[in-house]
């Protein structure tokens, strides 16, 4: 009998490990981060710098909640990254067409 439940026990433990695994948390600290950096990229200007760019990392963050909100944490997280991205793209470029301006 115990030849039969070492691989069974084996077999539960490794499914167990793959299910647990599988199963991220929701993606609180990315969407702040997300959030956070569309922020600073409007006080730096983008929004009259570089709207596009501004306005793509918002629709991301956008999109980002919808999937938080249906329990897609994987999407969630993926989107949040991208709009921190292109947010941290944003307000680099509103903080260097600032220091090109003269004084």
């Amino acid at each position: 009998m115990p030849r039969i439940l070492l691989p069974l026990l084996l077999g539960f433990a490794l499914l167990s490990g793959a299910v647990a695994s599988g199963c991220a948390g929701a993606p609180v600290q990315e969407m702040s981060n997300a959030r956070q950096a569309v922020r600073a990229a409007e006080r730096a200007g983008a929004t009259a710098v570089a709207p596009e760019v501004l306005g793509e990392a918002k629709q991301l963050l956008k999109s980002a909640e919808s999937h938080l909100r249906r329990g897609d944490y994987r999407s969630a997280r993926d989107e949040a990254e991208l709009a921190r991205t292109r947010a941290v793209e944003a307000r680099s470029l509103a903080e260097t067409a600032k220091a090109s301006q003269p004084p």
